[in-house]
C-alpha cells in the first residue's frame, strides 16, 4: 500500500463546515485509565493484607454523552484533571487508612468512593445530566478489580 502525504489540511469554513462537525446525535461510552501506587492494611481479615503493603493501582472511569457541536462529549483533558483533583493527588503514594472516610480499604469500598467522587465533580461543574459515569473500575493487581456502574450505585439499597 502506498501512503501519499497530504497536499492540502483540512480548513473550517472552506472544507467543512461547522455544522458538520457533529457527525451524530447518539450517546457515546468514552473512557481514561489512571495509574497510582498507594499502601492499606485491611481490618477483619486473616490473610497477608492484615498487614500494610502497596499496591500500583489501575482505575478506569467510563462515561457517557451526547456530542456537542465540535463532536465531543467530554475532553480527555477534562477527564484526566476531574480525576486527578478529586481521586489520583489524593491517594497517590499515601497511606490509604489515613486520607480515606473511615473504611476498611478494599477495593469493593474504595471504587464506591471514587465513584462518588468523580460523579459529584461531574454534577458541580455542570457536566452533568448530558455526561454521565457509567462505571468504575478499579484493579488492585493486575488480574483482581472490582467495579460499580451508574445502574449499580442508582439501584435501591437492598442491604439489610
Amino acid at each position: 500500500m502506498t501512503y501519499e502525504i497530504p497536499k492540502h489540511i483540512q480548513q473550517l469554513g472552506t472544507d467543512i463546515q461547522a455544522h458538520e462537525l457533529r457527525y451524530h446525535n447518539r450517546r457515546v461510552l468514552v473512557s481514561k485509565e489512571f495509574t497510582f501506587d498507594s499502601a492499606h492494611h485491611l481490618h477483619l481479615y486473616d490473610g497477608k493484607c492484615k498487614s500494610m503493603h502497596g499496591h500500583t493501582y489501575k482505575l478506569q472511569l467510563v462515561m457517557s454523552g451526547k456530542t456537542d457541536h465540535r463532536g465531543l462529549a467530554i475532553d480527555f483533558s477534562d477527564i484526566k484533571r476531574i480525576a486527578k483533583e478529586r481521586v489520583i493527588d489524593r491517594l497517590d503514594h499515601r497511606y490509604l487508612n489515613e486520607v480515606l472516610p473511615p473504611m476498611n480499604t478494599t477495593a469493593e469500598n474504595m471504587v464506591v468512593w471514587i465513584y462518588e467522587q468523580v460523579d459529584t465533580a461531574l454534577r458541580e461543574e455542570g457536566y452533568a445530566p448530558n455526561v454521565r459515569l457509567e462505571e468504575a473500575r478499579l484493579w488492585e493487581t493486575p488480574t483482581s478489580y472490582a467495579a460499580v456502574t451508574r445502574a449499580l450505585m442508582e439501584a435501591e439499597d437492598d442491604a439489610s
